[in-house]
């Protein structure tokens, strides 16, 4: 059986595929900038994992969520860590983003199991 975070990832891949089956310059354009936005920069990449995790979670985006989660276990965040990122999100964003520290809190227990194995 899968777990809904697989789901996600092949989801988000099928999508990502057909929505660049497009000769729209503006959409690869776009599509684009999330390597350059989340690279080394003056900011290294890793910094920038948690900057769009809080940001997903203050704007209830749990795709964007699961993202910046896999980026930033990824990037070597540990559990402590991307907590206290997500506590700076439910401060920032408020009682709203509660549910979505539940979806968050439910995929980031995945990823660390899926981390050990």
């Amino acid at each position: 059986m899968t777990h809904a975070f697989e789901d996600f990832r092949k989801k988000r891949l099928e999508g990502n595929e057909k929505a660049l089956n497009t000769e729209n310059l503006l959409t690869k354009r776009f599509f684009s900038l999330d390597k350059q936005a989340y690279g080394d920069g003056a900011l290294d990449s890793k910094t920038k994992e948690l900057l769009g995790l809080v940001a997903s979670m203050v704007l209830r985006c749990n795709d964007c969520i699961d993202y910046h989660l896999e980026g930033a276990v990824k990037a070597g965040y540990s559990k402590a860590e991307i907590d206290e990122a997500m506590g700076v999100a439910l401060l920032v964003g408020g009682s709203i983003v509660i549910p979505h520290m539940r979806h968050a809190a439910e995929s980031l227990e995945f990823l660390f199991e899926e981390k050990q194995s």
